[in-house]
Formats: C-alpha cells, sequence, structure tokens
C-alpha cells in the first residue's frame, strides 16, 4: 500500500487513527503494531512471518545484550544479531547479485534464487542492528515489551521509505506519547505538503523520465533535460515520501528525524550528503565509519575505511554494479575534498555548480537499468555516436515540461517556504487550510485517474 493511494489516505489512514485515538494508552502501541502488520501484509503478505521473524529475534538480541555482564558474552551476542542481519539481507537482496557476478567471473552457471525483495527490509534490519548496537553500547536500555519493540520496528509511517529512525530517537516516545491538536495540525500539513511533492512533481518528472526512454530521437539537449528531470523526480520522490513518512508520526505523537534539507544548495559534496538523506548518512557514519576507525587512523587506512563505507553505502541501494559504482564516485569525490583545499576557495556560484554537475551524473549512473544502459546515457550526455545536439521532438517536450520545470526547480530551493513566511498572520490562517485543502482534492484527483504513481526506492 503506497502512501499516495487512494486506500491509504481514505479507508486505511482515517480508520487507524479512529481506533488510535479512541484507544487507551496502554493499548496504543499494539493498536500501531497490529496496523502496521496489516499496512505490511497489504503489500507483502509472504513476507510478513519475516518481518514478525525479525522482531522476534531482535527482541531477544537486546535483552541478552541487555541482560549480560560479562563483556564476552555482550560482543558475542552483538556479533550475532549483526550476522543475523547481514544473513537477511545476504539471502533476499544480495544473494542473487553475488551469483551472477560469480557465474560471470567463473563461467559457471549456479542457479539464482530468484526471491523476490520484500518491501522495507534495508529500512527496519538497520533499525534493528541499531537497537542492539545502542543497547551494547549503553546508549539505549532494552526493551522488555515485545508488542512495544515490534512497534518500533514495523511502525507504518516509515517502514518502506524511511527515515531510518533509530530506537534511541524514539525510546521515551515509545513508552510514552501524547498528540496535541497541534501535533495533528503540523502532522496533517507535512504529510499533505509530501504528498503534493510525490503526485504533482515527483510523479510528473517521472513521466518525462518514461518518455525519454521510450524516445528513439534522443538528442543532448533530451540527455541533459533527462538528466535534470531524474535529479528533480528522486528529490520530490524521497524527500516527499519522507515528509509524508515524518507527518503520519507526528500524527501518532512521534518526533521522526529530518531527512533532506535542501541538498542542492550545496557548495561541496560532503555539503551534499549532510542534507541528502540525512538518516542514512549518519547510520553509516555512527554504525560503520566510526567504528572501522573513521579518520584517526593512517591515511591508508582512511581511505580505505571511506571506500568500504561508500561501497556499502551504493550496495544498500541497490544489488547491482552501477550502485557499486555509484558509491564509489562519491567516496573519490569526498577524497578529493579533502585532499584538494582549493577547491573550497572557488566562487560560491562554481562550487554549487561542480556539485549539481556532479549529483546530476551520479544520478544518471543511478537510475541505469544496466552498465550497457549507463554507458550509453553518458554517450549521449557528451555527444558521442553521432547524437544531434537537438531534435523537433525534444523542442516539444521541453516546451510541454518547461513551467513544469521551473516550479521543480523553484521547489527544491527554500524560496516557497520563505514566501509563506513572509505572508500576514491572518491571510496565513485561512489561505494554508485553503490550499492544503485544494492540494488533496487535486492529488485524490490524479490518483483517482489512475495516473502514473510508482515509488522509485521499492527498487531497492
Amino acid at each position: 500500500m503506497l502512501f499516495s493511494s487512494i486506500s491509504l489516505l481514505f479507508y486505511f489512514l482515517p480508520a487507524v487513527l479512529i481506533v488510535y485515538f479512541l484507544s487507551p494508552g496502554k493499548l496504543k502501541n499494539t493498536v500501531l503494531l497490529v496496523s502496521s502488520l496489516l499496512f505490511y501484509g497489504w503489500g507483502e503478505p509472504k513476507y510478513l512471518l519475516l518481518m514478525i521473524a525479525a522482531i522476534g529475534a531482535f527482541y531477544f538480541f537486546g535483552l541478552a545484550i541487555g541482560r549480560c555482564t560479562s563483556p564476552f558474552w555482550r560482543r558475542f551476542w552483538l556479533i550475532v544479531s549483526a550476522a543475523a542481519a547481514v544473513a537477511l539481507l545476504g539471502i533476499f537482496k544480495y544473494a542473487d547479485f553475488f551469483i551472477s557476478s560469480f557465474n560471470a567471473v567463473t563461467g559457471l552457471h549456479v542457479p539464482l534464487l530468484r526471491l523476490l525483495l520484500p518491501i522495507g527490509i534495508s529500512f527496519y534490519t538497520f533499525q534493528c542492528l541499531s537497537y542492539t548496537a545502542d543497547v551494547y553500547r549503553g546508549r539505549a536500555q532494552a526493551q522488555k515489551n515485545i508488542l512495544h519493540f515490534g512497534a518500533y520496528v514495523s511502525m507504518f509511517p516509515q517502514l518502506i521509505a524511511g527515515p531510518i529512525v533509530r530506537y534511541v530517537d524514539v525510546e521515551r516516545e515509545l513508552n510514552s506519547r501524547t498528540v496535541t491538536w497541534d501535533d495533528l495540525c503540523l502532522g496533517l500539513r507535512r504529510f499533505l505538503t509530501g504528498l503534493g511533492k510525490k503526485v504533482l512533481l515527483a510523479n510528473q518528472f517521472g513521466q518525462f523520465i518514461e518518455t525519454f526512454r521510450a524516445s528513439q530521437e534522443k538528442s543532448l539537449l533530451f540527455y541533459w533535460l533527462y538528466a535534470l528531470a531524474f535529479c528533480l523526480h528522486i528529490y520530490f520522490d524521497f524527500s516527499g515520501y519522507s515528509d509524508m513518512a515524518i507527518g503520519l508520526g507526528r500524527m501518532f505523537g512521534f518526533h521522526f528525524p529530518e531527512n533532506f534539507n535542501y541538498p542542492y544548495l550545496s557548495k561541496s559534496v560532503t555539503e551534499f550528503w549532510r542534507r541528502w538523506h540525512m538518516s542514512l548518512g549518519s547510520w553509516f557514519r555512527d554504525y560503520v565509519y566510526i567504528p572501522l576507525g573513521g579518520n584517526r587512523v593512517s591515511r591508508g587506512r582512511w581511505v580505505l575505511n571511506v571506500l568500504t563505507v561508500w561501497m556499502l553505502t551504493g550496495l544498500w541501494h541497490g544489488a547491482a554494479w552501477n550502485f557499486v559504482l555509484w558509491g564509489l564516485l562519491f567516496a573519490v569525490l569526498l577524497l578529493a575534498e579533502k585532499w584538494i583545499p582549493s577547491l573550497q576557495k572557488l566562487p560560491a556560484v562554481l562550487r554549487r555548480g561542480y556539485v549539481l554537475l556532479a549529483v546530476a551524473l551520479s544520478f544518471v549512473l543511478f537510475n541505469a537499468e544496466s552498465m550497457a544502459q549507463a554507458g550509453s546515457d553518458f554517450a549521449g550526455l557528451f555527444g558521442l555516436g553521432g547524437v544531434p545536439a537537438v531534435t523537433g521532438e525534444t523542442l516539444y517536450y521541453l516546451s510541454s515540461y518547461a513551467v513544469l520545470f521551473c516550479i521543480g526547480i523553484i521547489g527544491a530551493t527554500p524560496l516557497p517556504k520563505k514566501l509563506a513566511r513572509r505572508l500576514p498572520e491572518g491571510a496565513a490562517a485561512v489561505l494554508e487550510p485553503a490550499m492544503l485543502l485544494a492540494l488533496l482534492l487535486l492529488c485524490s484527483a490524479y490518483l483517482a485517474d489512475g495516473s502514473f504513481n510508482p515509488f522509485l526506492y521499492f527498487r531497492f
């Protein structure tokens, strides 16, 4: 079930909220757990038992780590929990990738497992692993109530698209929370804003990308418009879902961490990754990079740490070589920024331009279905292979989507928020509810019409 679907907007979510607020405080986590399992089972009935098994296993690991006084046994159970997380991802997400790579190198024909990728497995596995790590480090107490722990792991507002919520972020609210009228209003506003990003912007850029792929008259300009469209598509798709998740969490009394902070305004690749998918970047920093030694090691070891973290970051996004290369590309860019301090002395406009170019090229690699397609896309971007500079079809789609591109570019900056804040308080009190209602109706009309409505991160 997608957040951007009629079934969630007008059936599932209203029913869950009614039951949730009518339930006494002690039962709210149970209601959240049951509704989350129903939400997950709606789209993944085969793998509902897998999630329940993960909840039970990591609940036990947390208790074992929390109750053991021996450092040896605490470390033992932490290693077991990490091995379980790696096995879970390895079997369901990476097995066929490694088998096919092995076959390609050796010429053998080991059969693929061909298992369907469970939705949200990358998110809830990381949440489980950070939980046992934080219990081991003493940052969190082991949760003794399995229903509370199950609600944390399966919480449907952030289950399929993040942000990655650590147990320490919600430990207090998981045990006791209240929801005020302001929470509901703020949560609803954030949810509808994200819904608008997803349905009215991301989906439309997605249609442009589909048009580009189907075109038989690609041009140099068309390739660059595709790169721009994908940058805007993935931003509004993912940040829109994050907004919806944060808004839903607020409605249930949780304060989820922010996940995006206008990343396309960054003046360095380092800054970009402080602004893009922030919950993932901080997760790898705290649970992989720092435990490996971070930058408090020899230069050679530090370079290896950076390459390892970014290779894993690429693999987290998908089991394919283009994702691995995508992660390593960012590792090289980050290392270059550390080794070439003069880059930070360039004028701000040049630094922003360099980041935008690097990110756009990286996302072309990211979105390729194969390395062959990536090579073809890069050839087109640089005018190789006899690609014409422009065609009539390109100009037609440029004129058709020009307004959307302008709205997308402006929408990826803080300008709309700044303009909204300048409205007089009285006008804002009237305009905001009216605009949110109009946004809901417009998005509902698009969804009821059966418009293009995929979610990019289902691939990962």
